[in-house]
């Protein structure tokens, strides 16, 4: 079975040839422009990007079918939610075998309060990242959900003071 946290080939086609030989400037300029703003109109982005509106929608269409875009999400300002602090977990587990992974895997999805999770090298095996709201909702966090799976050896927070850069994602 395939661990799903570990970088997958997502830029293979069918084919298995690499879809980034493929991309061309328009292509970066409409991920960009996708990056920047998911709910541009098609008219706007062929504009900015210098086609007309078919060869565009054609363009993002292709990059959908590849895999290249995966969805389209909304952008929630947590701190208006009441969710004010961000923590970053390093979990340590007490076995690597195939079962301890995927069990551990597998409840980490099962807990909306975890943004991200990370399989890593070096110290630690996992890192996860958390929202909550504020040292009682994490404590809370720990106590009644991370605490409780079975095989964690150890963890170490680290409360994130400001985040001063985020973006969607890289287009090389």
């Amino acid at each position: 079975m395939r661990n799903k946290f570990l970088p997958q080939q997502v830029l293979e086609d069918k084919d298995s040839d690499n879809i980034m030989r493929k991309l061309d400037e328009t292509d970066r300029k409409i991920l960009t422009a996708l990056v920047d703003d998911g709910r541009i109109t098609n008219s706007e982005l062929a504009e900015q990007v210098g086609l007309s509106k078919s060869p565009c929608w054609q363009r993002v269409k292709r990059l959908e079918d590849d895999g290249v875009i995966e969805g389209y999400t909304a952008q929630i300002n947590s701190e208006q939610l009441g969710i004010s602090e961000v923590i970053f977990c390093e979990i340590s587990l007490d076995h690597h075998d195939e079962d301890v992974l995927e069990n551990f895997e597998a409840r980490m999805s099962e807990m909306p309060e975890i943004l991200e999770v990370y399989l890593m090298t070096g110290e630690y095996d996992y890192l996860i990242k958390v929202a909550a709201s504020g040292t009682t909702g994490y404590e809370a966090f720990l106590r009644e959900k991370l605490f409780r799976i079975p095989g964690l050896r150890q963890t170490r927070s680290s409360f994130a003071l400001k985040r001063v850069k985020q973006v969607q994602a890289f287009v090389p």
